[in-house]
């Protein structure tokens, strides 16, 4: 069985990168074998996770207000910015905390070996009456509230965690239409993988294992 493990794990470390992608893990140094143990052993970690927040957040993913999703920069938990917040605000609203308080859980009890990136996106329409300057900066300062909740209220190590504002420049539906601003308008919490994923340039040498 863990032969098999192993070479899925190299079958899709190869796919990665012909595709073109170098993987730098965090750590020293290691042989190929080791580097690919430790990354299947990371992709386990991460699924075994996801599958409890499915469990955790059933009816919130049911009413589509959280989604879970395996994707290249890690496990992403992207919740609904009219769940989180309410219309031009950053301050997170009290129906809100059910939800982050059980992804808090997980990150502490489950993943607590893993550094949290916190994202922050909103819809193309602009600032009219609040007082941002603009969707970035909303954007920004929703994630920072997201953050500093992990962080203040729920005892997650400052350390592991960041946050960035995109503002309306990373859509994941169409604008033009009220459901589609509606899920850009969003928070994404990402589980980071221990190892970052780096484009080669055209031309350059084939890529390699560090």
């Amino acid at each position: 069985m863990k032969s098999r493990i192993l070479i899925l794990a190299v079958i899709g470390f190869l796919a990665v990168s012909l595709s073109g992608c170098t993987f730098i893990f965090q750590k020293g140094r290691r042989s190929d074998v080791e580097k690919i143990e430790e990354l299947s052993s990371q992709l386990d970690e991460l699924n075994r996770a996801k599958r409890l927040l499915e469990e955790k957040l059933r009816q919130e993913i049911k009413d589509k207000q959280v989604k879970l999703e395996m994707l290249e920069k890690g496990l992403v938990i992207t919740v609904v910015g009219d769940l989180l917040f309410d219309s031009g605000k950053a301050k997170i609203r009290p129906e809100a905390y059910s939800v982050l308080d059980k992804v808090s859980g997980v990150l502490q009890e489950n993943l607590a070996g893993y550094n949290v990136g916190i994202e922050g996106h909103t819809d193309n329409q602009p600032i009219k009456y609040s007082g941002w300057k603009s969707n970035w900066e909303l954007s920004a300062h929703r994630a920072l509230s997201v953050l500093n909740y992990l962080e203040k209220q729920k005892g997650i190590a400052g350390f592991r965690l960041s946050a960035i504002g995109y503002g309306e420049y990373h859509p994941v539906a169409s604008n033009d239409t009220a459901e589609g601003r509606q899920f850009n308008r969003r928070v994404e919490i990402i589980v980071l993988p221990k190892y970052a994923v780096t484009k080669t340039p055209k031309g350059s040498a084939a890529p390699k294992v560090k």
